[in-house]
């Protein structure tokens, strides 16, 4: 993990969280045309609230005590696979339901008859609910609800939730009626039509029932979302968002969203600081020793453009990683980040979005009368395509360390790169960890957002992969949470994100070999339809490259070779 004297943001705690639970009732309603779709029951919360006043929500509170009793476990009908903690957060959400809805989900423990008009009369929403359902004989019913969801509240929230989103489907012969006090104008409505008329502002929301409701759009009916829901109890996503600035307004990010790895780096508490805006004109700050300087080279096969980033800082001078392209205007805001003081320049690779801008920005350090900085990496091999030519000064040997030193108030500070040889992309890959810090410049070895191209002859797919276990080998040695890619925002989790990035290669890998066994006398060009039909068509050109890597590893693995 980075040190804590290389943040950005002096840290600061966010509040603890409390335990609550939601509820999403959901039923299937009528077209017109003979189809049903699924609706949600939503409500308008106070104006006058201290929390969320005027939202539409879905019913829900905070776990009180009596949730957690053992008499209120003992009124509860629950799957075995329920443990404690997801019982009480059924009772939460099946007292909450009540008593700002008067909707009752429990059924006689006589006859399993479900609870009617007759019994929800019967009880005072003002009083103990467990105590008058077991009065009434009614066991509460959290055996048919399940965990969709599991949301926390932003880090910088005063007041936090820790928050379980159950389903089930609204209790036949049941009406909602609000209590007028916490809750009004209970309403059904179709997922997308709530945010359709949230985007035009009237009916105000926030991110996680807007994201929760984006999520249900993918459901014609009830039940589909139900076979859906994992029967292990466990939610089909947890998050707890992130916020950055876009366009200078605050902006919420979802764990599997591009930037949300890159608020976890530079605001990892939360505060809304960090400006993610792509722009090429000024480096953006990831870290006190690392900054990120996007060369203007944005397009299908680069993103946004290509990373050029430095690591040091005043007292130790700085090595460039990837200087990008020959771009005198890029090279030049390089070159004035690093406050001229380049010690070193290094390349990832060979390709002509990364290295080629090395020799002119080595020039540049020179004019201004500072040394002469060495180039580093890996010279291009005789597979590489002519426009992919690279000699370094010096070849860097796998596992070389380069070290920078300098003062600090606390002593000497020191910025360690080492070097790791990952062939794959391309036969003269090396992606460089920070040790320090544990982070990884992986080049293009690992992208946040897309997967990179495998282009024989100088990729190769067996060693990509080996590769991808030597990286994950280094994150585990090193504690690397962050990867730090040429193309795209930092990513968050690295280990997950590179068994990810292995499991889909090998996924993809056997859609490729499932097209070659149902088409023994095709080529690349027939294949690509099957193992990519997941692909838009436009980039299967791209995708036949990767296609072939996959291709000869297949062939290379069959007996006899």
């Amino acid at each position: 993990m980075p040190r804590s004297n290389q943040q950005l943001h002096i840290h600061r705690e966010p509040a603890s969280t409390r335990p609550a639970a939601t509820v999403l009732l959901m039923r299937d309603a009528p077209t017109g045309n003979g189809d049903t779709v699924l609706e949600v029951l939503m409500t308008r919360r106070s104006p006058h609230a201290s929390f969320l006043p005027g939202a539409y929500v879905f019913p829900g509170g905070g776990v009180d005590a009596q949730d957690a009793s053992p008499a209120s476990h003992a009124q509860t009908d629950h799957r075995p696979t329920q443990d404690a903690q997801r019982v009480t957060e059924a009772i939460a959400g099946i007292r909450e339901s009540f008593e700002e809805l008067g909707i009752l989900i429990a059924r006689h423990a006589e006859d399993g008859r479900f609870a009617d008009a007759t019994d929800i009369a019967a009880i005072d929403r003002s009083k103990p609910f467990v105590p008058q359902c077991a009065a009434l004989g009614l066991r509460l019913a959290a055996d048919d609800m399940h965990v969709l969801a599991h949301w926390t509240a932003d880090r910088t929230s005063p007041k936090r939730f820790s928050v379980p989103f159950l389903v089930r489907r609204m209790p036949q012969g049941q009406e909602p009626v609000a209590d007028e006090s916490e809750q009004f104008e209970p309403v059904w409505v179709r997922p997308a039509d709530a945010l359709a008329l949230h985007k035009e502002g009237k009916f105000f929301m926030i991110f996680p029932t807007i994201r929760t409701l984006d999520h249900l759009t993918r459901y014609p009916t009830v039940q589909a979302l139900l076979d859906a829901i994992s029967r292990d109890e466990a939610p089909l996503w947890n998050c707890c968002p992130r916020s950055g600035l876009v366009k200078g307004r605050e902006t919420r990010f979802m764990d599997h969203e591009p930037a949300f790895g890159e608020l976890a780096l530079v605001t990892p508490d939360g505060q809304i600081l960090h400006p993610l805006d792509w722009q090429s004109e000024h480096a953006v700050p990831l870290l006190k020793n690392v900054q990120r300087l996007t060369a203007p080279n944005p397009g299908v096969m680069t993103g946004p453009g290509t990373n050029s980033y430095l690591v040091g800082d005043p007292s130790t001078g700085y090595i460039a990683i990837d200087p990008g392209p020959d771009d005198a205007g890029h090279l030049e805001r390089l070159w004035r980040a690093a406050g001229g003081d380049i010690r070193q320049i290094v390349c990832t690779h060979s390709h002509p979005d990364h290295s080629p801008g090395a020799r002119p920005l080595q020039t540049l350090v020179e004019q201004y009368g500072k040394p002469r900085p060495p180039i580093l990496g890996l010279a291009s091999r005789p597979t590489a395509q002519a426009h992919s030519h690279f000699t370094p000064d010096r070849e860097l040997a796998d596992g070389e360390l380069l070290q920078l030193r300098g003062p600090s108030p606390q002593g000497e500070v020191t910025h360690t790169l080492q070097a790791i040889h990952t062939p794959g992309h391309a036969a003269n890959h090396v992606c460089f960890m920070l040790r320090e810090d544990g982070l990884l410049f992986s080049g293009d070895h690992i992208l946040n957002g897309s997967t990179t191209v495998v282009s024989p002859p100088d990729g190769n797919m067996d060693d990509y992969l080996e590769s991808l276990s030597k990286l994950d080998a280094a994150c585990g040695e090193f504690d690397a949470n962050f990867i730090a890619p040429a193309h795209g925002y930092v990513i968050e989790k690295a280990r997950e994100a590179i068994a990810r990035l292995h499991a889909h290669r090998l996924a993809r890998e056997a859609k490729v070999l499932k097209a070659m066994q149902a088409i023994p006398d095709g080529d690349v060009d027939d294949w690509v339809k099957i193992a990519y039909d997941d692909v838009p068509e436009r980039m299967w050109p791209v995708a036949l490259r990767s296609l072939q890597a996959h291709v000869d590893r297949i062939r290379a693995m069959e007996p006899g070779n």
